[in-house]
Formats: C-alpha cells, sequence, structure tokens
C-alpha cells in the first residue's frame, strides 16, 4: 500500500510540474553564450575545432566546458561522465562500468579500453539460480547485492585521463560538484522513470529517501534536487584519485550496502574492490565497403556483432535498396539474428574462454553466412555457424537478459582526437542500492543465468573475477586510416541493431548524423521483428507480417550519439528520444 501511494504521488507531483512550467524550464539552462545551436529541427549541429554529444544538457555542457579551456577528448570525458551520473543517474555513473574508444591524432592509434564489472571472487557459477538449480526471474536477481558487479567505472577515468589527459584532474570535478551541492532541475524523463520504478527504489531506505522522498521535496520546493553525498564523493575522487574509491571508508560502504542488502545480499569484499583493474583490449575491427569498422572486443560483443551485421550485408543489395524498401529491413533484421545466434554462443570474457573473435568476422566465413539472405524471403532458421577456431571447442547457446538502460557520448577535441564511450549501471537504476550519493549496478546479471545446458558448459556463465558479456558498440570508424564517424547508444541488446543501423543509414544510405539518428528502428534479434511505434516503421508491419514474420511494436528507446568527420568540419548528431544535445565550436 505505502508503495502505491509514494507511486501516485510521484504521479501527481510529476503531472503539476509538467503544467506549472514549460518543459524548457525541465532541462539545462541556456548558456550566455553557445557556439552551435542545440539540434532543434533535426538538423546536424556542425563545427570546425571540437564537439560533443552527450545524452543530457547539463552533462553535454560540463565536456563543451573543458573543450573550451583546451582540454583533451579524454579530459572532456571525466566531466561528461560525473555529470551523467548525478543528472541521468539511473544509466550510469560511479557505481558502474564502462568501455571506450579513443583514437590518438597524434599516434595515429586507436585504443580500446575495458572497464568492465568483475564479478567477486566468491561468485560461483550457481548465483543466479534457486536451491533446484533452476534460474531466478531477472528482478529477483536483480533487486539487492547479489547481483552487484565490482564497479570500474572510476577506475576506467583515471586510467583514461593519465594516458591522454592535458589538463590537472582536480580541474575537471567543478561543474559536477557545483551541480550537486547548489542542485540541478530534475528532468522530465527522469522524473517518469522514478515514478515507473518507485516501487523498486523504495526498497532500500538510501535510494527511497533520495529517489521518491528527495524528489518530492523538490518538486514541492520548484524542482531542484541537490545530493551533498555525490559531492563528496567527487571531492574524494578529485583529491586522492581512484584509490579513494577502491579502498578506505568509500569501499568500506559500498562492501556493506552489497553484503548486508535485506532480501538478496551479495558477497563482495574489500580485496575485490582493491584487485580492480582496466584492460586494454585489441579492437575488433571488420572492413565494410571502403571503410574500417571498430569496436570493442570481449567482453562485449557489441564490436564483433556490429561487424558481423555489416559483412553479411556487404553480401547484399541493401545500399541499393535504400531505407524505403521492406527488403531493406528484412535483409538487415535477418542478418542481426544471425550475428545473434553467433553471440549467444561464442562471446564471452576472452579472459576465460576463448572467442574465435577472427573466425567470426572472417570475410569468407561471413560471406558463407549470408547465402542465407534473400531479399523479400525470411530467414527460416539462424543458427550458430562454425567459425574457424585456434582449437576446438563446444558451447552451448544460452541467452542473457539485457533491458535498456545505459547511455553513449563522443567528443572529438581541437586537437583531432576521438572519443566513443558506452557507459553503464546495467537496468534501470541498477541494483537499486545507493551509496555515498551514487547507485550501484546489476552487472552480474548479463551473464547466463545457467551453467550447462544438455550437459554442455555456457561461456557467458558466472565465473569468480569474470566479466559479464555486454551488448555496448562504442564504435570509431576509419577510412584510409584517418577517422571519420564516432557513434553508439544505450539500449540493452538492441544497441547492436540500433548501432548497425545507423552505420548503414551514413556509410550505404549517404544520411547525415542527424537524419541516421532519427531514422525509425526496426530490429529482429531473435525471430520476432520489433517495429518502433508511432513511426513511419509501421506501415512495414503488412509487408513483414506477408513475408511469415512474427512483428512486434513499441518503444525503441535508442540514445544514439554520433560525430562525423567531414573535410574542414565536424557534424555531430543527438538522439531526440532521450534528452541528448550535441554542442561544437
Amino acid at each position: 500500500m505505502r508503495r502505491a501511494i509514494l507511486a501516485g504521488l510521484i504521479g501527481f507531483l510529476l503531472t503539476a510540474a509538467a503544467s506549472a512550467q514549460p518543459a524548457s524550464d525541465l532541462v539545462a539552462p541556456e548558456p550566455a553564450t553557445r557556439p552551435a545551436a542545440e539540434n532543434a529541427g533535426r538538423q546536424p549541429v556542425t563545427a570546425e575545432k571540437w564537439l560533443v554529444a552527450a545524452a543530457n544538457p547539463l552533462a553535454a555542457e560540463a565536456g563543451a566546458a573543458i573543450l573550451r579551456k583546451g582540454g583533451s577528448a579524454a579530459d572532456a570525458a571525466v566531466a561528461v561522465q560525473l555529470v551523467l551520473g548525478l543528472v541521468e543517474p539511473q544509466s550510469s555513473g560511479l557505481g558502474g562500468g564502462a568501455f571506450v574508444l579513443h583514437w590518438d591524432a597524434e599516434a595515429k592509434r586507436l585504443v580500446t579500453l575495458d572497464g568492465r564489472e568483475t564479478a567477486p571472487r566468491a561468485a560461483t557459477p550457481i548465483l543466479f539460480q534457486d536451491e533446484k538449480g533452476e534460474p531466478l526471474k531477472f528482478y529477483d536477481a536483480v533487486v539487492g547485492g547479489r547481483s552487484v558487479g565490482v564497479p570500474g567505472t572510476p577506475r576506467l577515468l583515471e586510467a583514461l585521463h593519465a594516458r591522454f589527459g592535458t589538463l590537472p584532474w582536480a580541474d575537471l570535478f567543478g561543474t559536477a560538484i557545483e551541480l550537486a551541492e547548489e542542485g540541478f532541475q530534475l528532468s522530465p524523463r527522469l522524473l517518469a522513470l522514478v515514478a515507473e520504478d518507485s516501487a523498486r527504489l523504495a526498497r532500500y531506505p538510501a535510494t527511497r529517501d533520495y529517489f521518491l522522498s528527495g524528489f518530492m521535496r523538490a518538486l514541492a520546493e520548484g524542482g531542484r534536487i541537490r545530493n551533498p553525498a555525490y559531492a563528496e564523493t567527487l571531492k574524494a575522487l578529485r583529491d586522492r584519485g581512484a584509490d579513494a574509491f577502491y579502498s578506505g571508508a568509500i569501499a568500506a560502504d559500498i562492501v556493506a550496502a552489497v553484503r548486508e542488502a535485506e532480501g538478496n545480499p551479495g558477497a563482495m569484499v574489500l580485496q575485490d574492490l582493491a584487485a580492480y583493474t582496466v584492460k586494454e583490449r585489441e579492437p575488433a575491427c571488420a572492413p565494410y565497403r571502403l571503410y574500417l569498422v571498430c569496436g570493442m572486443g570481449p567482453p562485449s560483443s557489441g564490436g564483433v556483432a556490429v561487424g558481423q551485421i555489416l559483412g553479411l550485408l556487404a553480401e547484399t543489395e541493401i545500399a541499393s535498396f535504400g531505407p524505403d524498401d521492406v527488403r531493406s529491413w528484412q535483409l538487415f533484421g535477418d542478418a542481426t539474428r544471425l550475428a545473434f545466434a553467433d553471440r549467444e554462443r561464442y562471446l564471452a570474457d576472452s579472459d576465460f574462454v576463448p572467442v574465435p573473435v577472427r573466425g567470426l568476422l572472417d570475410p569468407a566465413y561471413l560471406s558463407a553466412r549470408a547465402a542465407a539472405l534473400e531479399p523479400g524471403r525470411r530467414l527460416e532458421e539462424a543458427e550458430a555457424g562454425e567459425p574457424a577456431w585456434d582449437h576446438a571447442l563446444n558451447w552451448a547457446e544460452e541467452p542473457a537478459l539485457e533491458l535498456p538502460s545505459t547511455s553513449h557520448f563522443v567528443i572529438v577535441d581541437g586537437e583531432g582526437d576521438v572519443l566513443s564511450m558506452t557507459t553503464t549501471i546495467e537496468n534501470q537504476f541498477g541494483s537499486r542500492l545507493m551509496v555515498r550519493g551514487f547507485l550501484l549496478n546489476n552487472e552480474l546479471t548479463d551473464f547466463s543465468f545457467r551453467s550447462h545446458r544438455g550437459g554442455v558448459p555456457v561461456a557467458n556463465r558466472v565465473e569468480p573475477g569474470k566479466r559479464p558479456r555486454s551488448s555496448m558498440a562504442p564504435t570509431i570508424v576509419l577510412k584510409d586510416g584517418e577517422p571519420v564517424l564516432a557513434l553508439g547508444s544505450p539500449g540493452g541488446s538492441q544497441i547492436i541493431p540500433y548501432v548497425a543501423q545507423a552505420l548503414v543509414a551514413m556509410l550505404d544510405w549517404g544520411l547525415d548524423a542527424q537524419a541516421a539518428i532519427d531514422l525509425p528502428h526496426l530490429t529482429n534479434r531473435f525471430g520476432t521483428f520489433d517495429v518502433e511505434a508511432g513511426t513511419s516503421a509501421e506501415r512495414f508491419v503488412p509487408m513483414l507480417k506477408a513475408m511469415g514474420y512474427e512483428v512486434k511494436t513499441g518503444e525503441l528507446n535508442s540514445g544514439l550519439h554520433a560525430v562525423a568527420i567531414r573535410p574542414g568540419r565536424l557534424e555531430g548528431g543527438a538522439d531526440a528520444r532521450r534528452e541528448g544535445i550535441a554542442i561544437g565550436e
């Protein structure tokens, strides 16, 4: 009853706030000078020197302020992430993890950094199974300490800055600390998500006090919310670096929150935090037309799956069909199904299981797989293939549920460095555990809940110290050895088709960054076509059904952000499905 009352109060105040003040008053205030207009009118933002596109206006402006000072893309990324963790806490933050692709313009080198969360040392393959060995229900596993992986974002930000930063570390915290102390205007989107999830947010006292009681007080007082606990956490990181997070009082509070979570405790200990490291990985790169499309390799499946989709489509006529031909979407959907079949069987943390990345991206393998794609005819079955291995292994197929949350931003700085970063706490509001002003992730539920199927081990099963498979797909596209495009998206496992669709739209169909982002979504991961409701994509529904597909219309809420690097200018786009903007100069 109490939870229903809280949800009703939030909804009432949300409605009252919306009627009392215009939507423009609930987002970032207009700065005194803005070098480029926000992407109103669905035109891409153009710039000559630098550009940043992020999921919240306050975060984008924080990055822009750093770039105006001559900071690097890495410097701006720290500022953007620190603000996102405050103003978009349901999607990412200090209690989560991230993947970064960074192009070093001086060295002409692409670097990928893995800040993915890890399973505690006490985690076992039966972590998400009941006493009968059956998988737990998703939210029974998510809410509480059981699902929390060791966070990677603070250590990742420090590592990124150490390698590519130019401004002092302490100079990157000012905007986030100021907003946390003085308050920021609650956005309609965040309020709606809090109302939607109020029952789960009410489960733990610190989370309930901030998101329910705190938000209601803020709305009654004009809509500004403060987070002094987060400000103090940021000051500790500013003054002592990431060690302040992975040891000492903050670490002790994280462990206590995880281990003492009522009803669903976890097994994290201080040594798990102290042992966390960021890893540099080999980029997962695949040729497509005149381009080399590079993404994150394992433990992410994003770079490999996007590369596979494009490699399969390279064998088709999708470029000539264009976005108004249903055959383009049918081919795109079936290519995605084939990539997901391989993903479910082979992709996992390559520190624990061998992953045939080269075999999966081999053009000859993809060409053979593409023979099953026929324009206008539904692919009957999408089964995993048999890519080349260094040695033979047999893995069972087993999906892992990834729900759409997460955030993505892209940055190009004045020296030509390019950064594409996807960052997450996994599910909306993560584990619903709040510590010192930030939420803890539920990343461990990205593992497969089953350890074996039919006596065959599952590659993405839970293991101590292992990083769960991800769909995050930060991407940088090269042509003739230089970056021409950077993009990525949130959206759970839908990230993969969102990113691949935007790449086809720009590289094959010639759309600008904003037009590619605005294109309606049609995706097919497992056999059912998902069609974005309320868009022109619905006109394809009867045609897809006539081909024999099951079709489901609904919300496909991407958060794509992209920057295209053209001769003499930058072109940025932000996804109007969320609150993002692009800013450039």
